[in-house]
């Protein structure tokens, strides 16, 4: 079994960006993967997230489960409403956060749409996640131009932030969200709700690049990607690749099965698309 890298620092600050440019540097690029916290219950999603971090992946997307997930898909959603039912709190969020980033050298983003985070304030929020040793925040659906407390409290803590852009988004939309976001650029590969398909849609390349006159952040590719093969496409064009519904699938199976499926995932950052075998 893979060792888990271990941490050697309690704060993970700019560790995504400067983790996604390693692994640029050293293989084809990274791989980020999705898992909710709570699911299959607590104690359960920190062990998924640690056998992430001894499989290869690279930076980790803790989703928070949230009531009326808009942008999810089916596979999303039923792990969310599981942990939903299992008594979540948002506070065992940072418990998690806390936990992973104590035993594994792997930077923690937590993903989650934006009400809960103005609930419980956004200061209190940035404050509390720095001091779990958290790198940040996806926030799929707050855009830069109405963040500026998020801007705000993310600058006080230095905690990066990832916008998403879409293939439908204007210049000036792209521009804004490139230069706003810190830790990566979230490109969303097809219009829709997450969830494994057989083709990542081709316009992911076209947004990329023009991303990339606006970024000097990575950009990153997700929405859709859920094999091995994917991996190494996206890695031809982008510097990261986000994996989520095939992981969250893979974990309902066990966290034998999400080692497995993750370790696969993560050959796809190593080798041709011809040479990566499938998951199983």
């Amino acid at each position: 079994m893979t060792a888990i890298p271990t941490a050697t620092t309690p704060t993970a600050t700019h560790a995504v960006a400067e983790r996604i440019r390693a692994a640029g540097r050293d293989r084809r690029g990274a791989l980020v993967g999705y898992l909710p916290v709570g699911f299959p219950d607590l104690a359960g999603s920190i062990e998924a997230a640690l056998a992430l971090a001894a499989a290869g992946v690279d930076v980790l997307e803790f989703g928070l489960p949230y009531s009326d997930p808009v942008m999810d898909g089916p596979v999303i959603q039923a792990a969310t409403q599981r942990a939903l039912a299992g008594g979540f709190r948002l506070r065992d969020a940072f418990t998690a956060v806390r936990e992973v980033t104590a035993a594994a050298d792997m930077p923690v983003l937590l993903m989650t749409y934006w009400n809960p985070v103005l609930q419980y304030g956004a200061d209190r929020f940035a404050a509390d996640l720095a001091a779990a040793g958290g790198a940040g925040l996806i926030t799929p659906d707050l855009i830069p131009d109405e963040a500026g407390e998020w801007l705000a409290a993310s600058d006080a803590t230095g905690l990066e932030r990832v916008f998403l852009a879409a293939p439908t988004s204007s210049e000036g939309r792209l521009r804004t969200a490139a230069r706003s976001s810190r830790g990566f650029v979230y490109a969303v590969s097809t219009m829709g709700i997450t969830g494994a398909r057989a083709d990542v849609d081709s316009a992911a390349r076209t947004l990329v690049g023009r991303l990339r006159q606006h970024a000097t952040e990575p950009v990153c590719v997700g929405i859709g990607v859920s094999t091995p093969q994917q991996v190494t496409g996206i890695l031809d064009y982008a510097d990261g690749a986000i994996v989520g519904s095939a992981l969250v699938a893979a974990l309902d199976g066990g966290v034998e099965r999400l080692r497995d499926t993750a370790g696969a995932l993560a050959a796809g950052t190593l080798c041709r698309a011809e040479d990566v075998r499938p998951v199983d």
